[in-house]
C-alpha cells in the first residue's frame, strides 16, 4: 500500500508532503524520512488549543493531561504520496489549476509577541520553548504563556520550533492559572532549576574530596615505603661494612699465622703443632688489640655524634628533631654564603642557641666537626674562611636530613 505521509524517523512528526518534509528537515536538521500509511490529520485539543497531526499523538496527549476531547479541522482527505519530486512537464491550464488545487499548505513560524518573547527567554526559557508557549497561549500576555509551559513541560515536542499553515488560525485558549498562580508556577520552576544546579555541585563538591583523600594516601604510601627502602639499605650498608671489617680481620689473621709460620722455618723449629693448646683469653684480647684499626671518616664521627645526642636526650624527642633542624640551618648557611663573616660565626652565650644547641650534649662537637673553632676565649664559634671544606658541610647536611626524616635513626 503507497504511503499517504510522510514521518520522521528523528522525532516521530508525520508529514503531508515532500515539501513540508524539506521545511522540517531545515528547521530540525532530521534526515531520516520514510513513507507511512498512517494519515496526517489535524485534531486540536478543545481544552488547550494544542494541534496534534495524528491519533496517536493525540492519545499521548490524553494520557499526560486529561484532555479528551479534540476538534477535527482536518481540511483535505489524505492522498498516496511519493518521496520523489515529480519531474517537471508540460501542463495544460486545466492541469496547472488541478495542481494549484492540491499544492500542499506552506509552513512558516508563527509570529509572536517579540516583547513578550524577550522577556521569556531573560527568564531563562529557551527561544522555540518561548515562541510555542506564546503561540499555542493565544499570544496575549506573559502569564498565559508561562501557564502553558507549566503545563506543557514534559510534552516531546517541547523545544521544537513551532510550524503553522500561512491560513491557518489557532484560537487562544483560556487560561487555566491565576496570574497569582502562573508566578508561584514559575517561582517553583526557578527554584527546582536552583535546588538541581547545588545537588550538582554537592557531589561535585564530593568528588573532588574524594579525590583529595584518594592522593593523600597515596603520597603517604609512596613516603612510607620511600622510608622504608631507606631503612633497608642503611642496614644492608652497615651490614656490608661488618661483613668487610670481619674479612679485613680474618685476612690479618692468616697473614700473621703465616709470619708465624715461617719464622719457625728459618729457625729451623718444627711446624706448630695444631693440637696445641690454645693460648689463654688474655693472650688473646691482647693480640686481638694490636691489628690494626680503620680510623673513623669524618661523616662517620659526624654520625656518631648525631646518635649520642639523640640518646643523651631521648626523652624529649621534639628538642632533638629541634637541635637538628637547627644544626642544619647553621651549615646551610655556611655553605650557601662562605663570603660573609656573619654566616660563620656564633655567639655561644646567645640564649636561643644555648636552649636549642648549646644546652645539648654532642650539639657544640657537631659544629666543631664541621671546622667551626672557639675564639675570643670561648664566646664565639667561628669557622674562617680558608677552612670552609664544602665538602664536609655537605656530608654534615646529609647527615642531618637522615637523622630528622629517618625514624629508625638512632634506634639501630
Amino acid at each position: 500500500m503507497a504511503g499517504v505521509s510522510l514521518k520522521c524517523g528523528d522525532c516521530g512528526a508525520l508529514l503531508k508532503s515532500v515539501q513540508e518534509a524539506q521545511d522540517h528537515a531545515e528547521l530540525t536538521s532530521h534526515s531520516n524520512f520514510s513513507e507511512s500509511t498512517e494519515p496526517v490529520l489535524n485534531l486540536v485539543c478543545s481544552t488547550c488549543g494544542k494541534p496534534c497531526r495524528s491519533k496517536t499523538e493525540s492519545d499521548l496527549h490524553t494520557k499526560r493531561t486529561g484532555h479528551t476531547e479534540f476538534a477535527d479541522k482536518t481540511s483535505e482527505a489524505a492522498k498516496p504520496i511519493s518521496l520523489e519530486v515529480p519531474k517537471a512537464a508540460a501542463e495544460t491550464d486545466d492541469d496547472m489549476d488541478a495542481s494549484s488545487s492540491s499544492k500542499p499548505e506552506e509552513m512558516v513560524v508563527p509570529e509572536v509577541d517579540k516583547k513578550l518573547l524577550e522577556e521569556l527567554e531573560a527568564m531563562g526559557f529557551p527561544t522555540a520553548r518561548a515562541t510555542r508557549a506564546l503561540h499555542y497561549s493565544g499570544n496575549g500576555s506573559l502569564e498565559a504563556a508561562v501557564n502553558w509551559v507549566v503545563e506543557h513541560e514534559n510534552d516531546s515536542d517541547i523545544d521544537q520550533m513551532p510550524l503553522v499553515s500561512v491560513n491557518s488560525e489557532v484560537e487562544a485558549p483560556k487560561p487555566s492559572l491565576t496570574p497569582e498562580e502562573v508566578r508561584i508556577k514559575a517561582q517553583e520552576l526557578r527554584e527546582r532549576a536552583r535546588k538541581k544546579k547545588e545537588e550538582e555541585e554537592k557531589r561535585m563538591e564530593r568528588e573532588k574530596e574524594k579525590e583529595r583523600i584518594r592522593v593523600g594516601k597515596e603520597l603517604l604510601e609512596a613516603k612510607r615505603i620511600e622510608e622504608e627502602n631507606e631503612r633497608k639499605r642503611i642496614m644492608a650498608l652497615r651490614k656490608a661494612e661488618k661483613e668487610e671489617e670481619k674479612r679485613a680481620r680474618e685476612k690479618i689473621r692468616q697473614k700473621l699465622e703465616e709470619d708465624k709460620a715461617e719464622r719457625r722455618r728459618k729457625l729451623g723449629l718444627p711446624p706448630e703443632d695444631p693440637s696445641a693448646a690454645k693460648p689463654s683469653a688474655p693472650v688473646v684480647e691482647e693480640k686481638k688489640s694490636m691489628l690494626p684499626v680503620r680510623p673513623a671518616t669524618k661523616t662517620e664521627q659526624m654520625r656518631e655524634c648525631l646518635r649520642s645526642l639523640k640518646h643523651n636526650h631521648k626523652d624529649d624527642d621534639a628538642r632533638v628533631k629541634r637541635a637538628f633542624q637547627t644544626l642544619l640551618t647553621y651549615v646551610g648557611n655556611a655553605a650557601k654564603n662562605s663570603n660573609e663573616e656573619k654566616f660563620r660565626k656564633i655567639r655561644l652565650t646567645n640564649p636561643s642557641f644555648q636552649e636549642r644547641v648549646g644546652g645539648l650534649r654532642g650539639g657544640i662537637e657537631f659544629l666543631e666537626l664541621c671546622g667551626f673553632e672557639k675564639i675570643e676565649g670561648g664566646e664565639f664559634l667561628f669557622l674562617p674562611k680558608d677552612k670552609v671544606d664544602m665538602a664536609v658541610l655537605n656530608s654534615a647536611g646529609s647527615e642531618l636530613n637522615s637523622a630528622i626524616n629517618n625514624p629508625f635513626f638512632g634506634v639501630l
